[in-house]
């Protein structure tokens, strides 16, 4: 039995065949498409990039966002809830006038600093305080043995706009008082500074001032708790170590501004060693503070804020009158 052979091949191939049409047309779809999705997805990219920059060199703050936030260290262990209630109120009084809020932390939430003075509470829980209100532009750091007096007085036209504050910051001072070789800088700008503080005849005075927030603002707070400081055992604790890593740090001074005493850090009575007379209240004065009250057992921390709460009530009274 014999079988077909198979068809021999031919000796004229025909030319070479182009590839369809359509497999052209789909790889340059596919070509199209990937191209497209690249363009696509680096403009998702740049928009996401975008839309996450600051505004005008900050953060796009919400409506309703407090400008200052004041913050008050409460001891629940040592300060009787009467007491706490008055210093509360005080501060909400006041930042009710002008539009800002209050956060008052309490001492015992800062359990990680046991070994350390309790005042180095004060640090950790200003942290805490950008934390929670992080659009915020200031806060604002109160002693609670302090009381706001004049509730009228706004921040910002006080001691916060840059203009102001270039009149009244103290340049070429020694940083510690009488004569630290290290002084405030003369040329600073009002714009540049984000730490505002006062001294007295002693030294820096951290029961009131002023913190601009920002990532300086967490760069200081970081330095100023450093385990290595803590360990030091200053005298006065955190305020020791805020006067040496002011002194030995240049990227702190730079940002730092004093003002004059009186503007923002009046005590309620004579200490000779604290500035005397100059550094005692007078009527119209921001804040008064009952400074050392709370270390010198002949002296009752509760009893002279109440002394100034009725010192306060008779001025707004005579204002009252004079209104009328």
């Amino acid at each position: 039995m014999h079988f077909a052979y198979p068809p021999r091949k031919s000796s004229h191939p025909p030319a070479y065949l182009a590839r369809s049409q359509s497999r052209s047309l789909s790889y340059s779809q596919r070509r199209q498409l990937k191209i497209g999705a690249i363009i696509l997805c680096s403009l998702v990219f740049f928009i996401l990039i975008f839309s996450r920059l600051p505004t005008n060199g900050a953060e796009r703050i919400q409506p309703g966002t407090p400008e200052v936030v004041i913050v008050t260290l409460i001891d629940e262990e040592n300060m009787s809830k009467d007491y706490i209630t008055k210093v509360q109120d005080n501060r909400k009084d006041y930042a009710a006038r002008h539009g800002y809020t209050t956060f008052f932390p309490n001492i015992s939430s800062y359990p990680s600093i046991a070994d350390s003075p309790r005042s180095w509470s004060l640090v950790p829980a200003l942290r805490h305080a950008l934390t929670l209100y992080p659009q915020s532009s200031y806060f604002f750091v109160l002693s609670p043995h302090a009381l706001i007096m004049n509730p009228s007085i706004n921040l910002r036209t006080h001691i916060l706009s840059p203009k102001i504050l270039e009149k009244i910051m103290l340049k070429d001072k020694p940083v510690v008082p009488p004569d630290s070789v290290i002084r405030t800088f003369g040329n600073l700008k009002g714009d540049r500074i984000d730490l505002i503080l006062t001294q007295d005849g002693e030294g820096l005075c951290p029961g009131s001032f002023v913190l601009k927030n920002g990532e300086w603002a967490k760069f200081f707070l970081d330095t100023w708790f450093d385990p290595l400081y803590r360990s030091y055992n200053f005298q006065k604790a955190e305020a020791h170590a805020l006067e040496h890593i002011v002194q030995w740090h240049p990227t702190i001074l730079t940002k730092m501004a004093l003002i004059p005493q009186r503007l923002l850090n009046t005590y309620n009575i004579d200490i000779a060693s604290r500035g005397g007379g100059k550094a005692v209240y007078k009527e119209g004065d921001f804040v008064v503070r009952m400074v050392g009250c709370e270390t010198d057992p002949a002296r009752n921390c509760e009893r002279e804020f109440e002394d100034m709460r009725v010192v306060k009530g008779a001025q707004i009274m005579r204002e009252g009158v004079k209104g009328g």
